[in-house]
């Protein structure tokens, strides 16, 4: 089968990538760059822009299934530049896909989508869309999911889905930041330090966004839907950083910080980055310091029920893998 993965150079696309080119599919990634260590694999590379409605729609002749992965994540960045990649790429991509007959469409969103600064225990995707989301990557997440579910049809189904906290080795996001922070004595308790979070083995992303696609080619009862996924349990989030900075040799986190005075920090130094118009990230927004000390997790049971999900790596067995 002939396999497009958006993105493909990234932690979640290159892991999908690679696990397809075991199945024995034909991939092809399209990224900004050249992915070397893909070519070498026999991997297509397009270099190109997904913003670029004419390199997509030629980037995706003769494909039978699309993993739209690429985005632009962070949580600061200018507007536009947000809504280019993440809402245009991602019209860019559905309108390719019609254009082409592509018959399914899995996109890689994010459950910041419903994440309104309160706590979400248990969630299911009954919850809405975030009111008043804290970052433009979750407000252009929010448009980008919307639209893409909103195509779903008999020619093209579509389908989404939200892995929370992603991690594993080979990860150049959430660990490295994290270890660098803790090096330099950044990193603070926000709140009580008790709240419950999700986490997502990267190995379990990759199995979820397979089975969510090898569903939309067969029976397609995930057309037109998003989902949850995560690992067998959510975990405290200040433990399971701990666990991880010690076993990278690194002192635990035991300094606090007031939740409200977190936030009034982020809303402070994001009203200054703006003004002066500061160069790279405040090291602390509103949305960061929501999410390090509200709960957060969700009930995986429409994954599990609509195309069988279950975490095929445990969060132990995970984090024997970092070692």
């Amino acid at each position: 089968m002939k396999v497009v993965v958006t993105g493909g150079g990234g932690f979640i696309g290159s892991a999908i990538v690679r696990h397809l080119l075991e199945k024995g599919d034909h991939l092809t990634v399209i990224g900004r760059s050249r992915y070397p260590f893909l070519e070498k694999l026999g991997v297509c590379c397009r270099r190109g822009d997904i913003a670029d409605a004419v390199f997509m729609a030629e980037s995706l002749k003769g494909a039978e299934l699309v993993f739209h992965v690429a985005a632009k994540a962070g949580i600061w960045g200018r507007k536009k530049e947000f809504e280019r990649i993440n809402i245009t790429g991602t019209e860019n991509c559905i309108r390719a896909c019609l254009e082409n007959g592509v018959p399914a469409l899995v996109y890689t969103s994010t459950p910041s989508v419903v994440f309104d600064g309160e706590d979400i225990e248990g969630g299911n995707e009954s919850l809405p869309y975030a009111g008043r989301p804290l970052c433009h990557y979750a407000a252009t997440k929010i448009v980008a999911e919307q639209r893409l579910l909103a195509a779903s049809c008999r020619k093209l189904k579509t389908t989404a889905i939200r892995p929370h906290l992603v991690w594993g080795p080979g990860d150049p996001h959430l660990l490295p930041r994290l270890f660098e922070r803790a090096r330099k004595g950044k990193l603070k308790i926000i709140g009580s330090g008790t709240n419950r979070v999700d986490i997502t083995y990267i190995d379990n992303v990759v199995h979820a966004h397979v089975q969510a696609g090898q569903n939309l080619l067969a029976e397609g009862t995930a057309a037109g839907r998003a989902f949850f996924i995560g690992q067998e349990k959510p975990i405290v989030l200040w433990q399971w950083i701990n666990a991880l900075l010690g076993q990278a040799g690194l002192k635990p986190v035991t300094r606090r910080i007031p939740h409200g005075c977190a936030y009034l920090i982020g809303t402070l130094l994001e009203g200054a980055y703006r003004a002066m118009s500061l160069r790279g990230e405040p090291p602390m927004t509103r949305f960061v310091a929501q999410q390090l000390s509200r709960s957060h997790w969700f009930d995986h049971g429409a994954a599990r029920e609509i195309f069988g999900y279950a975490p095929r790596i445990t969060v132990n067995e995970g984090m024997e893998h970092l070692t």
